[in-house]
């Protein structure tokens, strides 16, 4: 069985963040994550996710409200916050659903880095700093992937 998907449907927040080469432990359901979390992820979760979604890590770390200095700082250090590592899970999530709701990673990005009437006329990547905007950004992909536009 052949697919045209651009990318292998197994891209999943723990692939975008590095998978098994980066995470200790590979997160199999949301549960999963709470441990690495609270740990804090490793800074090479930042490199993978920048790398797989071609995004520059300024533009990452205003998504994220984390000084783009502090990132670096965390890279010498070795690892996340837990506060940072939640909310780089919570954005790797996101681009996950957006995956899956599009279809495409091209398209995905795309979206999420376009202005959007549902929510406020503001890019979708820019909600992703706080829960509640995240949680908008998932609710608005929900309703691309059931039809409602309203």
């Amino acid at each position: 069985m052949t697919t045209t998907h651009a990318m292998p449907p197994a891209l999943s927040a723990a692939t975008l963040l590095g998978g098994p080469g980066v995470l200790p432990t590979l997160p199999r359901g949301l549960m999963d994550w709470i441990p690495l979390v609270r740990q804090g992820l490793p800074s090479a979760s930042v490199d993978a996710l920048v790398r797989t979604t071609r995004i520059t890590q300024a533009e990452l770390a205003h998504a994220l409200a984390i000084p783009e200095r502090t990132l670096a700082r965390r890279k010498r250090e070795g690892a996340l916050s837990p506060e940072e590592s939640a909310k780089l899970v919570r954005f790797a999530r996101v681009v996950e659903r957006a995956e899956t709701v599009f279809e495409d990673a091209g398209a995905a990005l795309s979206w999420l880095q376009d202005t959007n009437a549902a929510l406020g006329g503001v890019t979708p990547m820019s909600l992703l700093d706080t829960e509640m905007g995240a949680d908008s950004v998932m609710d608005t992909l929900g309703r691309i992937e059931h039809g409602v536009f309203t």
